[in-house]
């Protein structure tokens, strides 16, 4: 690890209550240009579908707003969930979205679905997707197509047929592989990928994933050495209790998600710190609260380096999660805004 620690964003584009799909993916546009001008790294968009507390369905329009919209952070996906879409399309996707904003494009890929099995099974049969036992395959066909060179089929005729996402690529996006299992890292390991260990969603196994992903790493030619970070949710604010009271939205979110409650839209900050108490939610609240990052910014900033110097990475992916109170505009993020602009004063300088 350098001394040098990088930040970079992951966003879900939440949608609170009162509050519009129009009116969140104004606040995460406004996020993203606040993250470029801090030094942010990179920007990416996740892959959730039919969650009333998530706005973020579908990353490659996501992904071209923003990129028009910001001069130097790269902007990605985290991730694109390779079984509901067809290698070709995400292929063409992100090859345009390079012509829009070369050297700045990442393709973060993943295997999970994003959503519960009915979604999952409209989704496969709107068009042609990938079929989950074939990821691999599909990776590799991505990689392909992606290059200038990009890839062929050969005909039952025996004739060669040439296939390319774009006709005159220059350059290719970064392609990561994500994950929360050692299924992934051994995939990105095995293909010489930068690989993601999706710590903001579930924090168990992320030792042996990160040991496996570098010891087994094969060399390759866009990627020589092993190439990983880390994500983690995070609230900051000038004190502790203001950062708790701006988590405790999504903390009770996460807790109905958990506990197959039904999902609603984010509550305010006003609304969740006067809502009824339960045993259920109460006791995963509090193993989630462990896991994130709830802090003023000198707090925060301490557990981030330390973070990084266990699992030796030089970027963490923050998430930030805080919510927002009933007074604020709700084309803004301004808690999320502040754990961002907290974190850079500490860490960014």
């Amino acid at each position: 690890m350098t001394d040098t620690l990088r930040l970079s964003v992951l966003d879900l584009v939440p949608v609170r209550s009162g509050q519009t799909s129009a009116g969140a993916v104004a606040a995460s546009v406004r996020l993203a240009q606040l993250a470029d001008r801090l030094g942010f790294t990179r920007y990416w968009f996740a892959e959730h579908h039919n969650m009333p507390a998530v706005a973020s369905t579908t990353p490659p329009v996501l992904i071209a707003a923003t990129a028009a919209r910001t001069e130097r952070i790269r902007v990605g996906s985290g991730g694109v969930m390779l079984p509901n879409h067809a290698p070709l399309v995400v292929a063409e996707q992100f090859a345009a979205l390079e012509a829009l904003a070369p050297g700045r494009i990442d393709l973060g890929i993943g295997r999970a679905p994003g959503s519960d099995p009915v979604i999952t099974q409209l989704l496969r049969i709107s068009g042609p997707t990938a079929d989950v036992d074939r990821f691999p395959d599909h990776v590799a066909d991505i990689l392909s197509l992606l290059s200038p060179d990009g890839a062929s089929l050969r005909l039952t005729s025996g004739r060669e047929y040439a296939i390319t996402a774009t006709p005159a690529a220059t350059e290719v996006p970064t392609i990561w592989l994500l994950g929360s299992s050692d299924y992934s890292a051994k995939l990105a390991a095995e293909l010489g990928l930068p690989y993601v260990f999706a710590n903001h969603f579930s924090g168990e196994g992320l030792e042996r994933a990160l040991e496996l992903y570098r010891t087994e790493y094969r060399s390759s030619e866009a990627h020589p050495t092993p190439e990983t970070f880390l994500t983690v949710n995070a609230s900051v604010a000038p004190t502790l209790e203001e950062a708790r009271a701006r988590a405790l939205p999504q903390l009770r979110s996460m807790a109905r998600l958990r506990t197959n409650r039904p999902m609603r839209p984010l509550e305010t900050v006003e609304e969740a710190s006067t809502a009824p108490a339960d045993s259920i939610g109460d006791e995963v609240i509090a193993a989630m609260e462990r896991r994130w990052i709830i802090a003023d910014a000198a707090g925060a900033a301490d557990q981030l380096r330390r973070l990084a110097e266990r699992h030796g990475i030089d970027e963490v992916m923050v998430a930030p999660i805080a919510g927002s109170s009933e007074a604020e505009p709700t084309d803004a993020a301004p808690g999320r805004e502040q754990t961002l602009a907290l974190l850079a004063g500490e860490l960014l300088g």
